[in-house]
């Protein structure tokens, strides 16, 4: 979903983005194409029209990673300016349905990580911050009670 409501005018691109959650670690994936091609980044796509964060978050892990999400819920919403958009991410953390694993579909690499390891990733610039509150809260967001 697109709409032209950023304060410096550029266009919005509106995205759900999923932490998956799995045995202590998350997943990081590598774009495969694009012009951020490379770079590390949390998997997930756009909300499409009549669509909620939610439903084009499992939509989009299914379609990027051939798997089913279990429960989701919201960790953060990111409001990040790039030089041709202003993107507005939907951040879900969610473990993985039973059974369910992940395939690279789309991505160049994916890999699981746990808290040291996520300062050692080139991250897209919007998933800089995030990284930095994953990191700070990791106990606390990653703890049986949660998942």
């Amino acid at each position: 979903m697109t709409d032209t409501s950023s304060d410096k005018g550029l266009p919005t691109i509106h995205v759900a983005a999923a932490i998956i959650a799995h045995e202590g670690r998350i997943l990081a994936c590598q774009r495969g194409s694009g012009s951020m091609k490379d770079g590390w980044e949390f998997p997930g796509g756009k909300v499409e029209a009549g669509e909620t964060a939610v439903e084009a978050c499992r939509r989009e892990i299914s379609e990027e990673l051939g798997c089913e999400l279990g429960f989701c819920w919201l960790f953060d919403t990111v409001e990040y300016d790039y030089p041709d958009f202003h993107l507005s991410m939907d951040c879900f953390v969610c473990p993985l349905a039973e059974g369910s694993q992940p395939h690279m579909l789309e991505h160049e690499d994916m890999r699981w990580l746990t808290q040291p390891e996520l300062p050692d990733m080139e991250w897209l610039p919007a998933d800089t911050e995030l990284v930095r509150q994953l990191g700070v809260a990791w106990d606390q967001l990653f703890s049986d009670m949660h998942l």
